[in-house]
C-alpha cells in the first residue's frame, strides 16, 4: 500500500527537528505538505506517495498561482522541494519531481520604515505606570535599539546587563549572540523590572512576562499591533522594527558586515531585503554627505 503523505510528513518533522530547524520552519515545510495532500483530495485522488507526480506538482502550483502572492507560492514550493530531497535522501524516491520545475522570483519589496513621529506616537502610546505599560515600552525600545526578532524577544532572560546596556539572546539555530541597548532602554527596563518583582509569575526566567505566564510570540504581536492601533499605526507587526533598526543602522553609516553580526544573519541574501527599505533615502542621504562640488 503506497504511503501517505501525512506519515512521510510526520517523519519529516522529526528530521528536521533533529538538525535543530527553527519551529517555524518545521511547521510552514510541514504546511506545504498538507496543502498539497488536501488539494490532491480535493482533486479525488489519494495523497499518497504514488500521487507526487511533477504534472500533480506543476497543476498544484499553477493554481497557486491564481489565488496567492507570489511569495506564497515559492514558501510552498520550497517547502515541498525540501520535503522531496528528503524522500531521496531516505530512498522514498530516486529524483525530484520538482527539478526544472522554476518559478518567477517575486519581487522585492521593500518594507516601510517607521517614521520619527509615529515611533513617537507609539511609545506615547505606552504612557503610564501599570504593568502592561512598563513592559510594552520596553518591548518597544529593545525591538527598535535592538532589530530582535519577536522570538528573540521572548526568549530573553531575565538576567541582562543594564549596567553595560547589554543582553544575549537566542537566534535561529541557536545561535547566541549579544545584544546592546542604549540608555533609555536602560531606563524602560529598569523600571519594567522593579515592577516585575511583584509579579505573579516573577519566579519565571523570562524577561517579559503575561498575566498568564512568559510572553509569547504571538502575545507581542498582539501587544506591538494594539500599541500601533493606538498610536494610528494599523497593523503595526515586530518586524517593522527590525526593517527600521536596520535602515537606520545603514544610514547612520554601519558597515553591512556588522550589521549581519547584529542581526544574526547567516546569509548575505538577508541583507540585500533588509536593506531595500528605504534604500533610495539612504542613497540621497549618503549623495548629500558627499556632495565633494561643495567641498571646492
Amino acid at each position: 500500500m503506497p504511503e501517505r503523505l501525512q506519515d512521510l510528513a510526520a517523519s519529516f518533522a522529526r528530521h528536521l527537528r533533529a538538525e535543530r530547524k527553527a519551529a517555524r520552519t518545521v511547521v510552514i515545510y510541514g504546511q506545504s505538505v498538507r496543502f498539497f495532500s488536501d488539494w490532491l483530495e480535493a482533486q479525488g485522488r489519494p495523497a499518497t506517495l504514488d500521487e507526487l507526480t511533477r504534472s500533480a506538482l506543476r497543476e498544484w502550483l499553477a493554481q497557486l498561482n491564481e489565488v496567492n502572492s507570489a511569495a506564497t507560492v515559492k514558501t510552498r514550493y520550497r517547502g515541498m522541494y525540501r520535503f522531496c530531497g528528503w524522500l531521496i535522501d531516505e530512498d522514498e524516491i530516486t529524483t525530484n519531481p520538482l527539478d526544472g520545475i522554476n518559478l518567477d522570483p517575486p519581487p522585492m519589496k521593500p518594507v516601510p520604515v517607521l517614521s520619527d513621529d509615529e515611533l513617537t506616537a507609539i511609545l506615547k502610546a505606552c504612557t503610564g505606570k501599570t504593568f502592561n505599560d512598563r513592559r510594552d515600552e520596553a518591548i518597544v525600545r529593545l525591538l527598535l535599539d535592538c532589530g530582535l526578532r519577536v522570538s528573540e524577544l521572548c526568549g530573553l532572560s531575565v538576567d541582562v546587563d543594564l549596567n553595560g546596556g547589554t543582553a544575549m539572546v537566542l537566534g535561529k539555530g541557536d545561535k547566541p549572540r549579544a545584544i546592546y541597548f542604549g540608555a533609555r532602554t536602560t531606563v524602560a527596563l529598569d523600571r519594567y523590572l522593579r515592577q516585575r518583582r511583584s509579579h505573579r509569575w516573577a519566579h519565571l526566567p523570562q524577561l517579559f512576562l503575561t498575566q498568564r505566564g512568559a510572553l509569547s510570540p504571538d502575545g507581542a504581536r498582539d501587544r506591538i499591533k494594539l500599541r500601533g492601533n493606538q498610536a494610528g499605526i494599523p497593523d503595526l507587526h515586530p518586524h517593522r522594527f527590525r526593517h527600521t533598526w536596520a535602515h537606520d543602522f545603514l544610514v547612520s553609516g554601519g558597515q553591512e558586515r556588522d550589521l549581519k553580526r547584529l542581526a544574526g544573519w547567516s546569509s548575505d541574501a538577508m541583507l540585500e531585503r533588509y536593506g531595500n527599505s528605504a534604500a533610495d533615502a539612504r542613497a540621497k542621504a549618503a549623495a548629500r554627505r558627499m556632495s565633494r562640488g561643495d567641498r571646492v
